[in-house]
């Protein structure tokens, strides 16, 4: 069942919040050989929070630079950036925008559309808030940590090779994981 009344989050403010790109990050991973995870990053252009007297109303707006993408390997990130996967040419961003925030089971989720590669689907993200405060410069900032697990075929991204022991190079689910600060606009 989805609680739809105002909740009470300590520390929380309304107002207009915008993600610190240097203190945040979007990073996946994804089983690689069917026996270990590759693991990579992509840096965050833009992302806005505008959050209402009640949380459960808040809309979020966000962008990421598919270009920056980076796993550590220069060669796996070329390839990636390539038309097999992420098509940076024509494709340099990956769009998300909230459609919806609940509470379910005692977990805040953040329903949105999310773009890649041209191709929106809809996905839940599971929020951990780490908590709100002011820095030494009088800002004040809030921290999460979200999670979603998608399927990459389901946004074209469906290159693969078949191994000789069985299986694929590349697994079909990718778990993705949101480390974001933001700071409340004046």
């Amino acid at each position: 069942m989805t609680d739809t009344t105002a909740i009470d989050i300590p520390g929380y403010k309304q107002g207009t919040w915008v993600l610190d790109p240097a203190h945040s990050e979007v990073g996946f991973s994804v089983r690689h050989m069917m026996i270990s995870k590759v693991r990579g990053a992509f840096g965050v252009k833009s992302a806005t929070l505008v959050a209402p007297e009640n949380p459960l109303e808040t809309t979020v707006t966000a962008q990421v630079d598919a270009t920056s993408l980076d796993t550590k390997d220069e060669g796996r990130d070329g390839h990636l950036r390539s038309a097999d996967f992420f098509d940076v040419e024509n494709h340099p961003t990956i769009d998300f925008v909230s459609t919806g925030v609940r509470i379910e089971g005692g977990d805040f989720l953040v329903d949105g559309d999310l773009t890649i590669r041209g191709v929106t689907k809809p996905v839940t993200f599971d929020f951990d808030f780490g908590g709100f405060g002011a820095d030494p410069w009088g800002n004040y900032k809030a921290g999460a940590t979200a999670k979603t697990v998608i399927n990459r075929e389901d946004f074209g991204l469906t290159w693969n090779a078949a191994l000789e022991t069985g299986g694929v190079l590349v697994g079909k689910d990718v778990t993705i994981t949101l480390d974001l600060q933001g700071a409340l606009q004046a």
